[in-house]
């Protein structure tokens, strides 16, 4: 919502944008940096600028949430809690708040609950760790990020070397989310308050309201004392896991550890409820009618002020909470699509409860659902788009659309069977290992093997046909990511700490480093025609490596202009902007290079906020998106409304208007454009005209990018938790979809899928999990490959 007259406009040296709400100690800014960082601040209310207790108070939770780092809270920027208003930046999270989300759509599904409950335990674990009791733990203190929940406002928390602050006649807490303990005596709170409050918030999550719900804030208080919860609506095995954190008893109650065994097997296990809900439907794979539709839009529309009661909020967050967030445009239909059966298709065997009978079997429906889809990155994120997925590039014009190939059984690699590896356990971790962050998991193939590597595990050469390790390399716990495999060599970049990253070469037999590079430790590096391309550690300079490691040549551009390097279409290009601010806030020039001797050979200028999707016949393909402010306001699926398409002798522009303005995460793959939402719905468009190929809506959420087999004519993507879906690449129509993995790990819900193939075996990472299945055979899983190598 837009700023009002009272309202200032810097606080520190950060510029105000956006208000994003207010509660009852401060208003809380959408701000940026002079480097265009955005940041959320939490302005102190003026009435309490003379109040020492409220500074004392504020004081404290940014003393908090300083001691708490994690992937599931928001860090401190910056704050001055003796300013005349005191005031706090934190992170700058784009999403809504599980209060807002839920008010909007409805209770979660089981997989979104699932990885809710487990980023949450992580959030308690980082918090607890810190010695810090957060005391208010909410619907409305939930970011629903992209990448996980976020936990924030730690207004009134507590650390385990505080007294508690003193305050008469106020209430101190959300009611339907506190503790018996904390309504009852404050000072003896510890940290199973926060246990009994997070089953209090799943039950909202699962069914829209609090297991305390009351007309004010004080009969839900006596309920939480003296009252057992009501949890009717929640299904089970959640239900009985809330009732043991609503124990009135904090002694009784499970603590993290065993919440996130219980947690990891939400959703694995059949329900023994009654199934007849649309939420039900969905899960178990059975057809959507209108009626459940309109059963689940107006499920869980709960009035967020009755979930929190008792909180002195002087104006409601606007949808995003703290920051942008999920698209105006999203409906129950992008969630919870009608599904018909495939014409003439195989029928399932399914159990009672649903689930297709003898484990992991394709489930064969297509699904023909209208949908908005759309784009997600922005040239921002150029390196990760690019840098990290060789593959980007088109190596085709024709978009494939309209091509029938007759089938083919697959051609599986020699000696080839269904396989699991557990990369992490190959890396020698123990069991109980919890990264701390959660960086992407990848695979690179050089045809006959994979070299995967990412958080919690070194990089680890896998044999593509068996799933055994042959060698690993690499320190843990450090970060390392195989960037592509060439020349007998596999180039992967390390972080040996966090101030610097190296580029490093393996030989594929032995492992064995041939030689490394230190390299920005802001951009990776990417394989082109002649080599690698990266950039000087000290961000000055693009530099080209030959496979051997040798300099070929750098770039030389003046003061005060940046730039990253990128490749498209096997070229070597850099994207250069003026000025210290990120790229993101800034038209930039992409800057065709000579592949020779790195002479700037065409510079074309580009809008900002474009997407660098890769190349057709040689020539990049970029996203536009519709206004900046558009941008903003749909968070991280921003509207794309063109491509622009760049000629790599002149650098004329061509732009192409889309069929409409489309969202989603977009992957160029022989010559379509493939937009997918984390909702999981898919669009096919041809990257020549714009026009539409095709439209599903699936139910399967955080789907990965796909990965096309032109030889079966099919398209195959996974999710986090290790299931597959394929589709025909030409109608869009749904072939077969699996179950999802046993166990992908701990990581599974905060990293992103990964999929690609060798020959036609389908080998795809989920968690610390890699597999690979015949996509003939998907159902058959094959075991975990024992661990192996030096």
């Amino acid at each position: 919502m837009p700023l009002r007259d009272d309202d200032p406009t810097v606080i520190g040296e950060y510029v105000l944008e956006d208000r994003l709400g207010a509660g009852g100690m401060g208003v809380v800014y959408r701000a940026r940096s002079a480097s265009g960082r955005l940041v959320a601040i939490k302005l102190v209310h003026a009435q309490y600028r003379d109040d020492e207790e409220f500074r004392s108070r504020f004081r404290q939770e940014v003393a908090a949430v300083r001691r708490v780092s994690g992937a599931f809270t928001a860090a401190v920027v910056d704050a001055d809690p003796d300013a005349a208003r005191p005031w706090m930046a934190t992170q700058y999270v784009p999403g809504p708040t599980l209060a807002d989300l839920v008010r909007e759509e409805g209770p979660l599904t089981a997989p979104r609950i699932r990885g809710l409950a487990l980023g949450l335990v992580e959030a308690l674990r980082d918090i607890h760790r810190a010695g810090v009791v957060h005391r208010d733990l909410k619907p409305a203190n939930v970011l629903m990020a992209e990448d996980g929940p976020r936990v924030i406002d730690f207004g009134i928390s507590r650390a385990g070397d505080n007294l508690p602050l003193t305050v008469t006649g106020r209430v101190i807490g959300t009611p339907p989310f506190m503790s018996p303990e904390q309504l009852r005596s404050p000072r003896d709170v510890t940290a199973a308050s926060d246990l009994f409050s997070l089953g209090s918030l799943l039950v909202y999550a699962a069914s829209g309201h609090s297991p305390f719900k009351a007309e004010s804030p004080y009969l839900a208080g006596y309920q939480v004392m003296f009252e057992a919860p009501k949890l009717d609506a929640v299904p089970e095995p959640l239900r009985t896991i809330a009732e043991r954190c609503l124990d009135k008893d904090p002694t009784t109650r499970p603590d993290l550890t065993e919440l996130h065994a219980l947690f990891r097997e939400l959703g694995t296990a059949p329900t023994t409820d009654d199934d007849t809900t649309a939420a039900a439907r969905a899960e178990t794979g059975r057809p959507i009618t209108g009626q459940a539709v309109a059963e689940r839009r107006g499920a869980g529309r709960t009035d967020v002020d009755e979930a929190d009661a008792g909180q002195a909020v002087t104006e409601r967050p606007a949808p995003g909470g703290v920051g942008a967030g999920r698209a105006d445009d999203t409906t129950a239909d992008d969630l919870l699509p009608g599904l018909r059966p495939v014409a003439g298709g195989p029928t399932e065997d399914r159990s009672p409860a649903g689930r297709p009978a003898g484990g992991r079997r394709p489930r064969l429906r297509v699904k023909r659902r209208l949908l908005l889809a759309g784009a997600a990155l922005t040239v921002s994120a150029l390196s990760a788009a690019l840098m990290l997925y060789p593959g980007a590039e088109d190596s085709s014009t024709a978009s494939g659309a309209d091509s029938v190939v007759g089938y083919r059984s697959a051609s599986l690699p020699g000696g080839w069977r269904p396989w699991q590896t557990r990369l992490r356990a190959d890396s020698g971790l123990p069991a109980e290992y919890i990264p701390v962050n959660y960086d992407e998991t990848g695979c690179r193939t050089d045809g006959t093997d994979l070299y995967c590597g990412g958080t919690g595990f070194v990089v680890a050469k896998v044999d593509a046909a068996t799933g055994k390790t042959g060698w690993r390399h690499g320190q843990l716990p450090q970060t390392a990511r195989p960037i592509g495999v060439r020349d007998g060599l596999v180039f992967v970049y390390t972080e040996p700490d966090s101030t610097r990253r190296r580029l490093v070469a393996l030989d594929t037999r032995t492992g064995k480093q041939r030689w490394a590079r230190d390299i920005s430790g802001s951009e990776p590096a990417a394989l082109f025609a002649d080599g690698l391309l990266t950039l000087t550690p000290d961000h000055s300079q693009v530099i080209a490596l030959d496979t051997a490691g040798r300099e070929l040549w750098r770039t030389s551009e003046p003061a005060g202009v940046n730039c990253v390097p990128t490749v498209l279409g096997d070229a070597p290009h850099e994207v250069c902007w003026e000025g210290d601010d990120f790229l993101d806030t800034h038209p930039f020039t992409l800057v065709r290079l000579d592949p020779d001797d790195g002479t700037p050979r065409a510079r074309t200028p580009m809008p900002e906020k474009s997407l660098a999707l890769g190349a057709v016949g040689g020539r990049p393909l970029f996203l536009e998106a519709e206004t900046t402010e558009e941008v903003y306001q749909a968070g991280y699926e921003r509207p794309y409304d063109a491509f622009l398409r760049v000629a790599p002798e002149t650098g004329k522009v061509t732009r192409i208007p889309l069929e409409r303005a489309l969202r989603g995460a977009a992957t160029l793959m022989d010559g379509v454009v493939y937009f997918v939402r984390t909702s999981g719905a898919v669009t096919a468009v041809s990257a020549n005209s714009g026009k539409v190929l095709w439209e599903l809506t699936t139910d399967m959420e955080n789907l990965s990018a796909p990965v096309v087999s032109a030889a079966r004519d099919e398209i195959y993507f996974a999710n986090r938790f290790g299931r597959l879906l394929a589709l025909e690449r030409g109608t869009g129509a749904e072939l077969w979809r699996t179950d999802a993995l046993d166990d992908p790990g701990d990581i599974a819900t905060q990293t992103p899928p990964r999929v690609l193939l060798v020959d036609d075996a389908i080998v795809a990472t989920a968690g610390n999990m890699a597999f690979s299945v015949n996509p003939d055979e998907p159902t058959e899983a094959g075991p975990t490959v024992p661990t192996t190598g030096d």
